[in-house]
């Protein structure tokens, strides 16, 4: 008669597979983190003004680069170049929903004024009541 050995199972996960995938994941992470978090840059001209009243509404901000590309902010984080059709899109929507929420032009001191106005007429078009300029203070 033979007797064969059973073999006893293995309780125990082997981890190392899933250690090579949480690292992979933190490269993947720390490599697109910065990328995320990146802005539009823009040298915001100086002038003498009043600071805006601190509201509980976020402001919806048109943002105007020097090569005359719009970025929209409207608090989503979504921040990529948009052309005048979805400017004016993504700005009427955000007027439906609230028709008092403050609206700022900030335009880069180097940026073509027409591209300024251009800005600001898609923002009455979708529904603003008043447009402000964004500036900083005077450097003394």
């Amino acid at each position: 008669m033979q007797h064969r050995r059973r073999r006893r199972q293995m309780a125990e996960i082997n981890i190392v597979p899933y250690i090579d995938v949480m690292l992979v994941l933190l490269v993947v992470f720390m490599i697109t983190a910065p990328l995320i978090n990146q802005g539009v840059e823009i040298d915001l001209p100086q002038a003498e003004a009043n600071p805006l009243p601190a509201e509980s509404v976020q402001p919806l901000v048109l943002r105007v680069d020097r090569g005359g590309l719009y970025y929209l902010d409207v608090g989503d984080g979504n921040t990529g170049a948009l052309d005048a059709s979805m400017v004016l899109t993504r700005a009427a929507a955000v007027l439906r929903r609230n028709p008092k929420t403050p609206v700022v032009v900030e335009a880069d001191a180097l940026v073509d004024y027409g591209s300024v106005i251009v800005g600001m007429s898609l923002l009455k078009q979708a529904g603003a009541a008043k447009v402000g300029l964004a500036t900083r203070p005077i450097e003394r």
